[in-house]
């Protein structure tokens, strides 16, 4: 059985003779209760920090792991996106060599169509000079042939 403070306030002793002195018992008992008080009310105030400590590392503990969640996360998502840039840059760089192989490709392409363009252009060229030519030879020997023509004319007169 616990003892309280007014178990031992009303605590009665039985006289008998040559006991001890009721008012010195009395005194003692009472310093004993004020005590034992004391250390309850000390005791009960002690839980109570208690408790609240506790409260207060459930709290820390609480949020330590959403600080370790988040950061978790956090680094997860630094992970991602350090992936994620990665591929698009090679992304990127694919679709510019894939540009710069289409870009060679059909300036390679021009230049060929350039050089077929000179080639058609001087094989018209040659044509023309001997269509030029064949023109002026013909017209060449038309003058020749009314030279001769207008000589034979002018001879027989």
């Amino acid at each position: 059985m616990r003892l309280t403070p007014l178990d031992i306030q009303q605590k009665q002793f039985p006289m008998r003779f040559r006991g001890f002195d009721v008012d010195e018992v009395y005194s003692f008992l009472e310093l004993v209760r004020e005590q034992l008080e004391e250390l309850l009310r000390e005791n009960a105030s002690l839980k109570e920090q208690l408790a609240r400590a506790d409260e207060q590392m459930q709290e820390f503990r609480h949020m330590e792991t959403t600080l370790r969640e988040t950061l978790i996360t956090a680094q997860q998502l630094v992970e991602d996106y350090k992936t994620n840039a990665r591929k698009e840059a090679e992304l990127v760089l694919k679709e510019a060599e894939l540009k710069a192989d289409s870009m060679t490709k059909g300036a390679q392409e021009k230049v060929v169509k350039i050089h077929e363009d000179i080639v058609d252009l001087k094989g018209i060229r040659r044509h023309f000079k001997e269509e030029v030519k064949r023109l002026i030879d013909s017209h060449m020997k038309m003058l020749e042939f009314d030279k001769e023509r207008e000589g034979e004319e002018s001879g027989e007169i």
